[in-house]
């Protein structure tokens, strides 16, 4: 299916990775956009290796210049195989080009042509700009819950903050993920109309710096609920580093309490109140009494 580019989009090009020295480039791009610091990068070695054996190393170019990258490798889960994407990286200067959203629908159309119907990775569930691309833009489903799924990591971005993660798995043929590659999502008011119906799981108020921090977790028991996440987690980094690790433990204690109960995330939404802009899960309820469906989310210790 073609996805409409953005302005400006013809700039950059799309393609398997090949040489290596763009390998090389590859672990550069990681460490500027996640600031490894102590950690390594995926190895070019090893990148190599996953693209010649059924993984994909996907480059975003423009002209000669590597501007993002995505990493991924086959997944077996017991009973279906399916693409692990283990990364996705973006130059900080080219991080406002809908990169991440081209580059995951250029990996969609690789992996379908390999015969595969999913794709499946994490990411940091305090991201409102991911949660919005991956489940707001693309359609993913949240699975799953994983408390400190990677242990300490020295970087930039996780440094003294456990690791906390959400699994989703991006059914590529679906009604929902081509409607929303389509750009047919719900409109602004039906998204307020939907975040005024549901019942608050994470309390919150503006610090002393006017950023929004935490102040109580509430069990969820309407048929629809919102959870609210940092809107702009770099900017709570550089401002309210000291509420980082109350976001991460409130977020964590509302999503295993809302998954243990049924709920499952049905979108992430936008949400401008009073001039402020705000990001939320939004939760449904399986019908009263229902069991839990088998493959519905999961809450995993690290």
């Amino acid at each position: 299916m073609a996805v409409a580019s953005p302005k400006g989009a013809d700039a950059f090009r799309f393609r398997r990775l090949g040489k290596p020295e763009e390998f090389r480039t590859v672990e550069e791009i990681q460490r500027a956009a996640f600031g490894l610091g102590t950690e390594a990068p995926v190895p070019g070695s090893l990148q190599r290796a996953v693209q010649d054996h059924g993984g994909l190393v996907l480059g975003a170019f423009t002209d000669i210049y590597l501007a993002a990258c995505a990493v991924g490798f086959l997944g077996w889960d017991g009973t279906t195989l399916y693409h692990y994407s283990h990364l996705l990286a973006v130059r900080p200067e080219y991080q406002n080009h809908q990169l991440g959203f081209r580059l995951k629908s250029f990996q969609r159309d690789e992996v379908l042509g390999q015969g595969l119907s999913e794709i499946r990775w994490t990411y940091d569930p305090l991201s409102s700009r991911l949660a919005h691309l991956y489940l707001r833009r693309l359609g993913a489903e949240v699975t799953g819950y994983l408390l400190h799924h990677f242990g300490r990591l020295a970087t930039s971005r996780d440094e003294g903050l456990e690791t906390d993660r959400v699994s989703v798995t991006w059914t590529l043929a679906a009604p929902r993920v081509e409607d929303r590659l389509a750009g047919r999502r719900p409109a602004r008011g039906e998204d307020e109309a939907r975040w005024t119906a549901a019942t608050a799981i994470v309390e919150t108020e503006p610090g002393d710096s006017g950023i929004r921090r935490p102040t109580a977790v509430a069990e969820p028991s309407s048929p629809t609920a919102h959870l609210e996440v940092p809107f702009d987690l770099d900017l709570v980094r550089t401002h309210e580093p000291g509420s980082l690790r109350t976001w991460r433990h409130a977020v964590r204690d509302a999503f295993r309490l809302s998954l243990d109960l049924g709920y499952r995330v049905d979108d992430f939404l936008v949400v401008t109140a009073e001039h402020e802009r705000r990001g939320f899960y939004l939760l449904t309820r399986g019908a009263p009494g229902a069991a839990a469906p088998a493959a519905g989310p999961r809450v995993k210790e690290g």
